[in-house]
């Protein structure tokens, strides 16, 4: 990583529906213009993806998506969709002032980038996707239903343990249920649990770091509420529709990367991304899961955002 740097420029932009973005500029005013996009959704921006640039060539923007973070209101579900976030992009974008930018989004982010790569195609420089998720009905019953809980069965004792028996047949309605609930603390304690088996099943090691940050109350009520919210819909997207308008990206040079062990998002997605995008240099990571900070996956995208700061 590149060493720690603070924001030459941070604010809060009105998008509209209720709705103000926070973020943050950081590197070089003019220097190669990228963005990037974290992931959840609801997870918010961290210093440690400042560091993904070289601060000396990139000019990055790094925002907090609706309704987490330290955008506002927190935790709303209203006027919170994909194509809202693809235009408070475009919002971001002319208030940078830049004609194309490098795109970066990792998880959920990578998700949201293709949304708008595919969407604004002229206004993509180059594309990084970490952690691929094409947001197939596949990939959400392989986390949520039948498939990861196979590999960590006591962490899905406890992720299951807020919902009825008769409800688990569909746990990503059940939780829409108590993350809507009219009793915050019902809603926490869903929050909590929700969150939780996620960041204890995204690295390929144990870290008490993301068991410890994910329990987080606060954090866990945006990020749990916005995932489910978005996953109950589908993302407002027909399922396979990423994967099957992927030759959009024809002429968008770009990189996957992604953990041999990613168990949110399995890696047969990312090689079909791969195989439908032959713009993209695909990078497997032997030895890891699903988190940015991994070791391998850290140096693949830092060797992508340096090789596309020329």
């Amino acid at each position: 990583m590149y060493p720690p740097i603070e924001p030459y420029e941070s604010g809060a932009l009105d998008v509209g529906d209720g709705h103000t973005i926070y973020y943050e500029r950081v590197g070089t005013r003019g220097g190669k213009p990228a963005v990037f996009l974290h992931g959840g959704p609801g997870g918010g921006i961290n210093p440690i993806h400042r560091r993904l640039f070289d601060p000396g060539r990139y000019d990055v923007l790094l925002f907090d998506q609706r309704g987490c973070g330290r955008s506002t209101p927190y935790a709303s579900l209203e006027a919170n969709t994909t194509w809202h976030l693809v235009a408070d992009m475009e919002r971001l974008r002319r208030h940078m002032g830049v004609e194309r930018w490098l795109v970066l989004g990792g998880s959920w982010g990578s998700t949201l980038a293709m949304a708008y790569a595919q969407t604004h195609l002229k206004r993509v420089s180059e594309l990084i996707l970490r952690g691929v998720y094409t947001l197939t009905r596949a990939e959400l019953d392989w986390y949520y239903q039948f498939g990861v809980s196979e590999m960590f069965p006591e962490k899905w004792e406890r992720f299951v343990a807020p919902v009825a028996m008769s409800d688990r047949g569909d746990m990503i309605s059940a939780y829409r249920k108590l993350l809507t609930s009219s009793d915050p603390d019902v809603q926490i304690e869903a929050a909590k649990a929700w969150t939780i088996w996620e960041g204890e099943t995204i690295t390929l090691l144990p870290n008490p770091d993301f068991s410890a940050a994910y329990a987080d109350g606060r954090f866990a009520l945006a990020f749990a509420r916005l995932e489910n919210h978005y996953f109950v819909h589908n993302c407002w997207m027909e399922n396979g529709q990423l994967l099957r308008d992927a030759g959009r990206m024809k002429g968008i040079p770009g990189a996957i990367v992604h953990g041999r062990y990613d168990m949110p998002c399995p890696v047969k997605n990312a090689y079909l991304l791969h195989k439908a995008w032959p713009d993209s240099s695909f990078h497997i990571v032997e030895g890891a899961g699903h988190a940015t900070t991994e070791p391998g996956i850290l140096d693949q995208l830092i060797r992508a955002t340096d090789r596309f700061a020329v």
